[in-house]
């Protein structure tokens, strides 16, 4: 290996699930770049690796970039490891990705474990479409205008919580996107890993009662038909006829098509609808 950047998949729990070619990249490289130092060097010291170790995290990024470029471009070879799974996957691995893109500086991905994912395919949920959005930010607004965005997509959705924001975090998705199916991850393959599937009211229950310990990853069913067709429904549930045709007819339609509309949304044949229609 000669001036290259190797971004390393490492275990997210269970030492066992790091990869021969992780190990290969790691002995083989001049240069460990560890989130965190400390945490990294038990995993080197378990597989009786000895390397010399750099910080590389949140809030040094935009300079341990330049510097690790720096050394890459003198010929280095870089392996870049998280505290647990993927860089670049709720991390500051996507800045040096960046950096290394706009400067042409070769790297490569190692592929390892990734609890989300791997909390996908415990959930027993849709996997065919998923949208992640690690953690939820912090403030109420923000938060807020996260699951504004996302409420509406039948998509099943990710998210990574600590365990002292997790009661907090399941009340807001539970007010916020309804008593949706859940699968709540804990510790991924770790000694104490746990899947708690329900729904958002039931695992609220759960942890009122059970005090959350650990990482989790929220794995939340999308927006279905179901739910759709409910929303639709209250929209005009509480409308006379002939003034479900008028809203759609004030929403733009003719009133053809607002006939149409409107014998769909009550399942009714059109010539129902077009008498309430005569004097609109």
């Amino acid at each position: 290996m000669s001036g290259k950047l190797y971004l390393v998949g490492t275990p997210i729990g269970n030492l066992k699930d790091i990869t021969l070619r992780a190990l290969e990249t790691i002995k083989e490289c001049d240069i460990v770049a560890a989130e965190d130092t400390r945490h990294t060097l038990k995993l080197l010291n378990h597989f009786e690796i000895k390397k010399t170790m750099i910080s590389y995290q949140k809030f040094n990024e935009n300079d341990k970039s330049n510097e690790i470029i720096d050394k890459i471009e003198s010929g280095k070879t870089i392996a870049l490891v998280t505290d647990a799974g993927m860089p670049g996957i709720s991390d500051p691995g996507s800045v040096i990705i960046s950096r290394c893109i706009e400067r042409k500086i070769p790297f490569e991905i190692i592929p390892g474990a990734t609890a989300l994912v791997t909390g996908l395919v415990y959930s027993g949920l849709d996997s065919s479409k998923f949208v992640f959005r690690g953690f939820l930010p912090r403030e109420h607004k923000d938060r807020h205008e996260v699951l504004q965005e996302i409420k509406n997509y039948r998509d099943t959705i990710i998210i990574y919580e600590a365990p002292h924001r997790l009661k907090t975090t399941l009340n807001f998705l539970l007010e916020e996107l309804g008593d949706r199916n859940i699968s709540v991850c804990k510790e991924l393959t770790k000694l104490y890993e746990n899947i708690n599937r329900g729904i958002l009211s039931e695992v609220i229950k759960y942890y009122e009662a059970n005090e959350p310990r650990g990482e989790y990853v929220l794995v939340i069913a999308g927006k279905s038909d179901e739910m759709i067709e409910n929303e639709k429904k209250s929209v005009w549930l509480g409308l006379g006829i002939a003034e479900h045709i008028k809203k759609y007819m004030d929403e733009g339609e003719s009133k053809k098509d607002a006939i149409k509309m409107v014998a769909k949304d009550r399942k009714v044949a059109k010539n129902e609808i077009y008498k309430y229609s005569v004097d609109l």
